[in-house]
């Protein structure tokens, strides 16, 4: 079994997968458009102008794979109640992750040594997804 995040960026997908490539190294596995679902854009499930959108798409980062969509291409993502944590194999890579995470972004909590990890840090990243960057003990 495996649970898999599916995050809707609402019109910003490829931006967001872009955006992963460049800080995290994602790599995008697959992608389908609303205009290449069957009867996707006839039925009217596909707002105006949104025929080349992201329907679906898996980002593999690491070992994980992220699911994401366009979802309403409403313009207005909300990420809330939950984060996506990152576990670097070394206090370096965690900086380095986190600060590319950061670029236009949020920082909740700055990176720093606790007791549970070398470096751990919050960031909420340029479309508001948040991340918890950590080097595991």
């Amino acid at each position: 079994m495996q649970v898999q995040p599916y995050l809707f960026f609402d019109g910003r997908c490829e931006e967001a997968a872009e955006f992963y490539r460049s800080a995290v190294g994602a790599e995008v596995q697959m992608l389908m458009r609303f205009k290449e679902g069957p009867g996707t854009c006839e039925s009217g499930m596909v707002p105006p102008g949104a025929e080349n959108k992201v329907m679906h798409m898996e980002l593999r980062i690491g070992e994980s794979t992220v699911l994401a969509s366009d979802g309403r291409c409403l313009g207005q993502p909300n990420f809330q109640g939950f984060a996506l944590a990152l576990t670097a194999a070394n206090d370096a890579e965690a900086d380095r992750l986190f600060n590319a995470l950061a670029d236009g972004g949020n920082v909740q909590m700055p990176m720093a040594k606790t007791f549970f990890s070398s470096r751990f840090g919050m960031v909420a990243d340029r479309f508001g997804v948040s991340w918890m960057v950590l080097v595991k003990q």
